[in-house]
């Protein structure tokens, strides 16, 4: 398997996952909670998608993918927990996963950085 192609996984499945979540919340429960995770799913799967696309320009792109797709799956199933069943995925889940997604952006950035100061 492509090394890509578990950012494609991760976006199809986060996709799928944001529209559940966006459904949920409009139905009951703690709505609050579903509709950030669900947008926290739904912004991060189609920049999963252009980071896969982009990942062989740059080795760092494939390891910010990883942790942006961790980190919001880690993220989103706190926040749907709290919501549906009343406690955390483990203690501090969320802020390990927001922590994951803000080191995976500024990864993307350093990438860009080093791509735009490559000669070629």
């Amino acid at each position: 398997m492509r090394r890509a192609a578990i950012l494609v996984i991760a976006a199809g499945l986060l996709g799928a996952a944001g529209v559940a979540l966006a459904a949920a919340a409009s139905h009951g429960g703690e709505p609050r909670l579903l509709a950030s995770a669900a947008a926290l799913s739904l912004a991060h799967a189609p920049a999963l998608l252009g980071i896969a696309s982009l990942s062989e320009k740059s080795r760092l792109l494939l390891p910010a993918g990883l942790l942006l797709a961790l980190g919001t799956i880690l993220f989103a199933a706190d926040l749907t927990l709290r919501a549906t069943a009343g406690s955390a995925l483990f203690p501090m889940s969320a802020p390990i996963g927001g922590f994951g997604m803000i080191a995976g952006w500024v990864v993307v950035a350093i990438a860009g950085l080093v791509m735009a100061t490559r000669r070629g």
